[in-house]
């Protein structure tokens, strides 16, 4: 099949009708029609058979979408790939972090920076995970700020630091003279868990199976700092990240780390295919050490 075929195919399979499928191609409908009947020509089958006024996939264009759907998406994401790299700018950083850097230690890093450079445009955004390694791979941003990054096709890391979990509680709970918290310590209190989806929820989660210590779960937060914020709130027990642990808001909430200790890596990540500018080399210099300023 010709990529005119695939797209066509694409979209009449996606579409239900030629009618549909031509007004989202923008063309006309005898231009979809025949270049269907070129493909069925090639192919040497139908793909379509009408029944009752209605097109009706055949088994074989059933069969043969789910891998023409992988090709129109690699086709979409080198569009997204060609106009990103049409629009990019010189002196312009682009970066993504996970939603705990966002609070303060990009804006703090980005305010510093820009004092010593303050003609550098910065474009920031907060996203999960998979989503910063996704718009690399489009490359949407330049950089990216994560925790635990592991090993992801296309992407490289470089660590900037190392953290360590906190076990968060409310002022009034019975620990204030422990200097660090395990999980049997735990383990009578409301306990509010995490997301196990990310790097870091499946890092504790793990550790929490081999310490065979039932929690008293309360309650299941998506991100680190809405667990934090039940925290202060007196909804009861969380463990959360290091930079979650330190940055601003909810002060009142008590931290101690982790025992045994438990450590994440935390590192910018970029294409593998795209090489970094100078600039943000630079920046990523810079942002490891705002890092690890931050968790000292």
């Amino acid at each position: 099949m010709r990529l005119r075929h695939i797209e066509v195919f694409h979209a009449v399979y996606s579409c239900g009708s030629v009618t549909r499928a031509a007004e989202m191609l923008n063309v006309s409908q005898p231009s979809v029609s025949k270049v269907l009947a070129h493909a069925e020509q090639q192919l040497g089958y139908r793909l379509f058979d009408r029944i009752k006024g209605k097109l009706v996939p055949t088994p074989e264009a059933d069969q043969l979408f789910a891998h023409v759907d992988e090709v129109n998406e690699s086709l979409e994401r080198m569009r997204h790939v060609a106009e990103n790299l049409r629009t990019a700018e010189t002196g312009r950083i682009r970066i993504a972090a996970t939603p705990a850097f966002g609070i303060d230690v990009l804006p703090l890093a980005v305010a510093n920076y820009r004092q010593q450079h303050p003609s550098v445009f910065f474009s920031l955004e907060t996203l999960h995970h998979g989503e910063i390694c996704r718009a690399l791979l489009e490359s949407r941003i330049d950089l990216g700020l994560v925790f635990d990054p592991g090993l992801v096709p296309g992407i490289a890391s470089e660590q900037l630091a190392v953290g360590r979990f906190f076990v968060l509680t409310p002022p009034d709970m019975p620990f204030k003279e422990r200097d660090s918290l395990g999980m049997e310590d735990i383990a009578d209190h409301p306990f509010i868990s995490l997301d196990r989806r990310g790097p870091l929820g499946r890092l504790l989660s793990t550790h929490f199976k081999s310490r065979k210590v039932t929690l008293n779960t309360v309650a299941h937060a998506e991100t680190y700092q809405v667990a934090k914020s039940l925290v202060a709130h007196g909804a009861g027990i969380t463990v959360a990240d290091e930079i979650t642990a330190r940055s601003s808001g909810h002060g009142d909430v008590n931290m101690r780390p982790l025992r045994p200790e438990l450590t994440f890596s935390i590192s910018a990540v970029h294409s593998e295919t795209a090489p970094l500018s100078l600039l943000a080399k630079d920046f990523m210099v810079h942002l490891g050490r705002v890092v690890r300023e931050f968790i000292d």
